[in-house]
């Protein structure tokens, strides 16, 4: 892993789409942008922020997430979600996270990732797997 700095951001933005609804996700029965959805879209926000400082064979995961859904978005608007890197401890990183439909902040929250070796990762949910066989 490359020297990560706090500082460095990243966004992601979506249409809100039939498959991003509550009501899709069994978090709700409206038809509004999803919470499920809105903490994915902040997680895509977050991984890409640090991509580019990650070595080979390198990702990240998500290992936690406290966020507060705002407000509701209907169906046809754009989301975007911005996350900012506040703290790196080892391979430890801490994001604010924050989510904007077209009108107004739907949003907020922390999240936390690990940078993780992709292979032996993967093997070991493999390995889990072979467990419960």
């Amino acid at each position: 892993m490359k020297k990560i700095e706090p500082g460095i951001s990243a966004e992601l933005q979506i249409e809100v789409s039939k498959e991003t609804l509550a009501s899709q996700w069994g978090s709700g029965i409206v038809e509004v942008f999803s919470t499920p959805a809105m903490i994915g879209l902040m997680e895509g926000a977050a991984e890409k922020a640090v991509r580019p400082y990650l070595d080979e064979g390198e990702t990240t995961v998500g290992t936690w997430v406290s966020v507060k859904h705002l407000a509701a978005t209907p169906l046809g608007m754009k989301v975007r979600a911005v996350a900012v890197l506040q703290a790196v401890e080892g391979r430890r990183l801490s994001f604010k996270v924050e989510a904007w439909d077209e009108v107004e902040r739907i949003g907020e929250g922390e999240h936390e990732r690990f940078v993780v070796d992709r292979e032996r990762f993967t093997q070991k949910a493999k390995e889990k797997r072979k467990q419960a066989c």
